[in-house]
């Protein structure tokens, strides 16, 4: 009877035998299923002897695929937006005028730190030609640095995912989250006129925080199309509360309330440490005008679209800044600024007056939009990372319907929902804020090196040689300054918290050290997530061979 039932299966199989065997003879090494071990490097396939003939009778062709480019100019540019427009700008601007002194010299920082953006943004855009990958900085590590020495020449990119993965990114989504949620909570409890204790507020602008980092991380690994949607509308919506702003201010000084301004440099401030904090203070305002290089990959007609939207983008960002401190100063004074928690908050209420929650809300919307793509842009930072083995495998695998890192997605939201348990974590940025300027300063050598290492390179947009020269000796000003201006005790725990990247570096990638239970949760992350590796896509996932180590594999 099972002799029988064998000879019906064969009969089943044998035209798909015959017909998959002519099609692997066809097929490259790199098309055939794959088995992806943690212990060999990222570009090592193999082929799975372990798997069962009739799968192998059935397996379909595996094809090399990449991130899908689904994001164009137009999203590029609400990209750039929604990561730049944080709260900052809605918030903060007091710490300029804090430390410049007068109003002109404050409007004079925002306008030059809005060019030294653009500047160092469009060095950016070259490199992001050079090498065209996501991940931006870790991405030109990579490409400059790593055949120069084979000890320091992978450090830098390893040190850059060891702190913007690990503590940065995560770090400063929740506390978006967290400033989503005041601005949620606030006008909710004013309207009910509910007074609650200090530690039932904290418990349910917490919830609050978590049911937003829940719903960020869900979009992100849902779709990419689904976050390009929402992106553009949030960005739309800063877009038009800044542009509400400067139309109040508008009309303030079309009536002649323009007494603030016309103090000019009255009490400009001479000292230079108080000089320095304020340019710092407002760079900090334009973070982010690196955020469309780190998502190259799902750029369409990048060559093009990257330096069209950061001329776009970054240029749009500057003017809103600079109208919008100019709106202030048309109804508050410096004093008022500065004393203010938040300054569009003040603003508003002494303009718009019942309707003066519109800033507020714009605020939330802000910060949950920015806060949506610092996690999209840092989750392919993991990818890239993972596809070059500088962190756990499985975090380069894409989901293999959805077409999103998914492990990389859920990593960063379960990194964002212990920060936000932590609470106070603004000493966490603080900590590792001037490694920021040393990351975009080596960036500057990486184009400085990769101009002799890669002149054949066809450079469609290029810089003039002055800029990442300017830009590398601002970042090295900036990474120094605060130290020397400010020596404070969180400079010695970024240094430890490198040491630590070092010791990891030359455990796990310099001596490739690899534990085995790596290879176990590769293996569950693959299952859990529904994801393969990026460079490759069965067309039938119940073909796919799961991820295993190699001891694994030995004991089979």
């Amino acid at each position: 009877m099972n002799e029988n039932k064998q000879e019906v299966l064969d009969k089943e199989v044998e035209p798909e035998a015959a017909e998959i065997t002519a099609m692997q003879q066809k097929m490259k090494p790199e098309e055939e299923i794959p088995i992806y071990d943690d212990k060999m490097d990222s570009e090592e396939i193999t082929k799975s002897n372990k798997v069962s003939e009739v799968q192998k009778k059935k397996a379909k062709k595996v094809k090399t695929v990449m991130l899908r480019r689904e994001i164009g100019l137009f999203s590029a540019v609400g990209l750039i937006v929604s990561v730049m427009i944080g709260s900052g700008i809605f918030i903060t601007p007091k710490r300029v005028i804090e430390k410049s002194g007068s109003v002109a010299l404050c409007l004079i920082i925002w306008a030059v730190c809005g060019i030294i953006s653009y500047i160092g943004a469009l060095a950016f855009a070259e490199l992001s030609i050079v090498v065209p990958s996501s991940g931006a900085e870790y991405a030109y590590f990579q490409a400059a640095f790593t055949n120069l020495h084979r000890f320091f020449g992978s450090l830098p990119s390893f040190i850059y995912v060891w702190v913007i993965v690990l503590l940065v990114r995560p770090a400063e989504v929740a506390i978006l989250v967290l400033t989503f949620s005041e601005y949620v909570y606030s006008p909710i409890i004013k309207a009910l006129n509910v007074h609650l204790s200090p530690s039932v507020e904290l418990i349910l602008k917490k919830l609050i925080a978590l049911f937003a980092i829940t719903l960020i991380t869900y979009i992100n690994y849902m779709s990419v199309k689904l976050y390009v949607k929402i992106q553009n509308i949030f960005s739309s919506l800063k877009v038009l509360a800044c542009v509400a702003v400067i139309f109040g201010g508008i009309y303030c000084l079309a009536r002649g309330n323009v007494e603030h301004l016309k103090t000019g440099f009255q009490g400009t401030s001479t000292n230079v440490k108080d000089l320095v904090l304020a340019i710092f203070n407002g760079l900090w305002a334009y973070d982010g005008w690196t955020s469309v290089t780190v998502v190259t990959e799902e750029i369409k007609q990048p060559q093009k679209n990257i330096p069209m939207s950061i001329s776009i983008g970054v240029p749009l960002i500057t003017i809103l800044y600079f109208m919008m401190n100019v709106s202030y100063f048309s109804i508050l004074s410096p004093q008022e600024i500065i004393a203010s928690p938040a300054v569009a908050t003040l603003f508003a209420e002494k303009l718009f007056g019942p309707v003066a929650f519109i800033i507020p809300l714009a605020v939330a919307f802000s910060t949950f939009g920015c806060g949506m793509s610092v996690q999209f842009g840092v989750a392919r930072l993991c990818l890239a990372a993972g596809r070059a083995g500088h962190l756990i495998s499985c975090l380069s695998f894409i989901h293999i319907r959805k077409m999103t890192p998914a492990p990389a997605v859920m990593l960063q939201g379960i990194l964002a929902i212990v920060f936000i348990m932590i609470g106070n974590i603004t000493a966490l940025i603080e900590f590792v804020g001037f490694l920021i300027w040393i990351f975009y300063g080596l960036a500057m050598v990486a184009l400085l090196i990769m101009r002799h290492t890669k002149p054949d390179v066809n450079r469609t947009y290029k810089v003039p040689l002055f800029i990442p020269i300017f830009i590398c000796g601002l970042s090295l000003f900036l990474a120094i300054v605060p130290l020397v201006l400010e020596p404070a005790p969180q400079y010695i725990g970024a240094m430890i918290f490198i040491a630590l990247g070092t010791l990891a570096y030359y455990i796990f990638i310099y001596k490739a050290m690899h534990p085995s239970w790596t290879g176990k949760i590769t293996c569950i992350v693959q299952i859990l997530c529904s994801s393969i590796p990026a460079e490759v896509q069965p067309e039938n996932f119940s073909s796919l061979t799961l991820v295993k180590s190699t001891e694994e594999k030995e004991k089979e």
